[in-house]
């Protein structure tokens, strides 16, 4: 049976790693920007610090990868980029050096020993995290690893890497936690109203200006009843906070006020009554057109059908159209339209024979109202 002894690649084991929201955002952009709806993965370096076990990821960047699907043995990692990268990170803030690598797996692979190899010639011993950028479960979306060699008491006496879980948390600083609130308010949800929005955001502000009120106060009992010592630092920040308060009762503060309000309510109602004006004229606008349109439909000649051997015919306004049906009996005072050689003539006619027409360019003698050519 082979008997198997872990040793550490380092001289002080990893105890923990600690990945910082900067981090996570960075890395969740890269995702979205390269590999969305792909079943590829992304790959970047990890900038920060080690110290005492605890690896502190502060900082992060992408790195050109490509692998193979069907040989995992085949990838490639341009270390050119990295370098040129790490250089112009080095001169933003020297005190972030390599700590290790990323990846969004989501789980570990063939050929990630081989990668983690070649981070063990900028780091003596990296960390690999793995970040899960569609989570299906609510929890922490990281894991990380760190590279250990086994070996095997036997004949061979062969040896190889493998992958050591290592405990891995979330984590900010104060300056880190606004930057992250104020980016996470612009996040928008199609589900939730903007006014919704809003008030939840409001709600959480007073929530934390509450909480911090409430912290300072507990501060103060404990120094007034001796069971804190009294520091002076902390009262000198407190009164800098008091003096940043206005005096609200100062009679000229009242009076300043009370005019900048009253000045802006007016410029509100003014721009209110401006646009109740403005709306009221295009509405005026829009009833003459529609007017005019009508008008202007009305005016137009209307076609008749063509009647077989003849041209088609056209009357105006409200003139009736001509028709089939044999002419109406005397004392009849509906209009008649008779069509003669292209010319059509309405007439008012109380007796008119049926059999009465108009032929050629003929005039009618009859109580005609107007002849109308087309």
């Amino acid at each position: 049976m082979d008997v198997i002894k872990s040793q550490q690649l380092s001289a002080r084991p990893i105890e923990k790693v600690v990945v910082h929201p900067l981090v996570l955002l960075s890395i969740v952009d890269n995702y979205y920007r390269v590999a969305k709806d792909t079943h590829k993965r992304v790959v970047g370096v990890l900038l920060g610090s080690s110290f005492k076990g605890t690896v502190d990821v502060t900082n992060s960047y992408a790195v050109p990868f490509e692998e193979d699907d069907k040989d995992p043995s085949i990838w490639f990692l341009d270390h050119n980029y990295h370098e040129a990268m790490f250089s112009m990170f080095k001169r933003i803030n020297a005190k972030e050096h390599v700590v290790g690598w990323y990846s969004t797996g989501p789980k570990l692979r063939e050929n990630d020993l081989d990668v983690h190899g070649l981070f063990n010639d900028y780091v003596p011993n990296p960390v690999l995290v793995i970040i899960d950028v569609q989570p299906k479960e609510l929890g922490i979306p990281t894991k990380a690893y760190y590279a250990i060699e086994e070996v095997k008491e036997n004949a061979t006496q062969k040896s190889q890497k493998v992958f050591v879980h290592v405990p891995s948390e979330i984590a900010a600083h104060e300056v880190e936690e606004i930057g992250v609130e104020h980016l996470l308010r612009d996040v928008k949800d199609t589900t939730i109203s903007t006014l919704a929005t809003e008030v939840t955001g409001k709600l959480a502000a007073l929530k934390g200006l509450d909480a911090r009120l409430k912290e300072i106060r507990g501060y103060l009992d404990l120094v007034i009843d001796g069971k804190l010592p009294l520091n002076h630092e902390i009262l000198y920040h407190l009164q800098d906070v008091f003096n940043l308060l206005p005096n609200l009762n100062v009679a000229d503060l009242i009076k300043a006020f009370a005019v900048k309000t009253n000045d802006q309510m007016l410029v509100i109602y003014l721009s209110s009554l401006i646009r109740s004006v403005i709306a009221l004229h295009n509405l005026i606008n829009n009833k003459m057109l529609n007017k005019e349109h009508e008008k202007a439909e009305d005016a137009k000649p209307a076609t008749v059908p063509p009647v077989a051997g003849k041209p088609p015919l056209a009357y105006h306004g409200n003139s009736t159209a001509p028709s089939n049906s044999p002419a109406k009996s005397s004392g009849d005072f509906a209009s008649k339209v008779t069509v003669a050689g292209g010319v059509m003539l309405k007439a008012s006619s109380l007796e008119l024979s049926a059999k009465s027409s108009v032929t050629g360019t003929e005039k009618v003698n009859a109580d005609s109202d107007e002849v109308i050519d087309f």
